[in-house]
């Protein structure tokens, strides 16, 4: 018998399935596959004059409609990453897109990216409410891990993934170059023990109770996930 110290046992442990869901339906948006003919259109004028949003990312800033339509036809075909749009339920347009990537199933890993909130969505109810359908996806599905990770000099993610109760676990040095530039790469996770507590708390935040008539927060969601949180951020403020 081995005297050196092994990991817990994971009894019965069989590996979730990837995703491959066409709609994931919430209340005030739905995540629909990403497609060209259905979503590139409402994408690109969401887009339209922000192309700040592409700093961080692996592609854009797109300058035309048939380039990023070119990129759209291209990504629908793939399975990993996986992407979905972001669909307003009352509109019925797409307003954001993201996507499971880095699936690994039979780690029971899968991470969340390729993040683009327009304008109109980004600090509303529907982004929290995006991210939450896919995080609740995963673990239902049966992920233990699910991740995010960012430019490590992408504040604003960094503090929407702390927001969204993922734990900080530290900062991977020049592991990639994207555009020619240097990528330090900020690495954040939430684990299936954790789900229950974060399952509860997006809800709580999410009910309509938790608004008032002005469409304000009453509870802050950061406020119900820090106590779930095991590590933080140490370059964010609370």
């Amino acid at each position: 018998m081995t005297t050196n110290p092994l990991g817990a046992p994971v009894p019965d442990w069989t590996p979730p399935p990837a995703p491959d869901l066409d709609v994931i339906g919430g209340r005030i948006v739905r995540l629909e596959r990403l497609r060209a003919d259905a979503h590139a259109a409402d994408l690109y004028a969401a887009y339209q004059g922000h192309h700040d949003l592409w700093d961080y990312m692996p592609i854009g800033p797109f300058l035309s409609f048939d380039d990023f339509r070119a990129w759209v036809q291209q990504a629908e075909a793939g399975r990993d990453p996986l992407l979905y749009a972001i669909v307003d339920q009352a509109s019925g347009r797409a307003v954001g897109q993201a996507s499971f990537l880095r699936i690994a199933p039979a780690a029971g890993s899968i991470e969340v990216g390729f993040i683009c909130f327009s304008p109109e969505l980004k600090r509303a109810p529907a982004a929290t409410e995006a991210m939450y359908l896919m995080m609740r996806w995963a673990f239902d599905a049966g992920y233990r891990r699910y991740e995010w990770k960012c430019d490590a000099l992408n504040r604003p993610s960094r503090r929407a993934a702390q927001r969204l109760g993922f734990s900080y676990e530290g900062i991977f040095r020049q592991a990639v170059v994207v555009k020619g530039r240097n990528r330090d790469t900020a690495w954040f996770a939430m684990i299936d023990k954790e789900w229950p507590a974060l399952r509860l708390a997006f809800e709580t935040w999410l009910a309509p109770e938790n608004f008032d008539a002005g469409g304000r927060q009453i509870q802050r969601l950061s406020d119900l996930t820090a106590p779930i949180r095991v590590t933080s951020d140490p370059t964010l403020a609370e």
